[in-house]
């Protein structure tokens, strides 16, 4: 049997994607998110697990959370998902679905990776004109805030956020609209495709730096190689 499973941030873009592939062939069954296992959250994202696990009840979806250690370097991390994919290939899983949307590079290492291992990639919104497709989630009434940003493109006050149209109107003009070059992550919270809202509560903001490990500056990722340090601002929430 052909199943599909969908890489989920738990953000808007995975969202969207999920959304577009509604009632297809390649509608997903099944939400997998790595989780950083040093502080029990979403890569990236920051979101705490239950949350997470809210969410894909919520969405009445079924969730398999990969735990990674958060100094994990790019050759350990492909080992562990190789390993990953290969598990979901013998339960059936056919196709690996992504919310990317613009990075060349991301979308050439995604595919190299999953090459030969009996897995086809999908990318709904490859391609597609960010500033429309951040609106149609808007419009489309999902409901999303941002609980990450990264410092060298806005100010900590957008952290926190709900992304609406004023959100977009204040965003500087050299981020884009959906966040696709990392300035901003989102967690969506309700939706047509939520059976209820998930409840949350803000306890503030928290500054952190990361700093990638030599043999994580990949040759698939060179277009970010000048600026690997960044400050971020997390949304504490629970």
């Amino acid at each position: 049997m052909h199943k599909t499973y969908l890489n989920w941030s738990s953000g808007k873009d995975a969202m969207l994607a999920l959304h577009k592939l509604q009632n297809t062939a390649n509608c997903p069954d099944l939400l997998v998110s790595t989780i950083n296992s040093e502080v029990d959250r979403v890569s990236m994202h920051g979101l705490p697990i239950s949350l997470l696990e809210k969410q894909t009840e919520a969405l009445q979806m079924k969730l398999h959370q990969i735990p990674l250690n958060g100094q994990l370097s790019l050759t350990e991390y492909n080992k562990v998902m190789h390993k990953e994919v290969t598990d979901l290939l013998h339960q059936g899983y056919k196709t690996s679905v992504f919310g990317d949307i613009l990075l060349e590079d991301l979308k050439a290492y995604r595919e190299k990776e999953f090459k030969g291992s009996g897995i086809q990639t999908l990318f709904p919104l490859w391609k597609k004109n960010t500033s429309k497709l951040i609106k149609e989630f808007i419009e489309l009434g999902y409901k999303a805030i941002v609980v990450c940003t990264n410092s060298a493109y806005l100010d900590d006050d957008f952290c926190g956020r709900i992304i609406d149209h004023n959100f977009l109107k204040d965003l500087p003009d050299n981020v884009d609209p959906c966040g696709e070059n990392g300035e901003f992550h989102t967690f969506v919270f309700d939706g047509s495709l939520f059976k209820n809202p998930v409840t949350f509560e803000v306890l503030g903001k928290v500054q952190k730096n990361y700093q990638a490990n030599e043999d994580e500056k990949d040759d698939c990722f060179k277009e970010e190689k000048q600026s690997w340090d960044h400050q971020f601002c997390f949304l504490d929430i629970t």
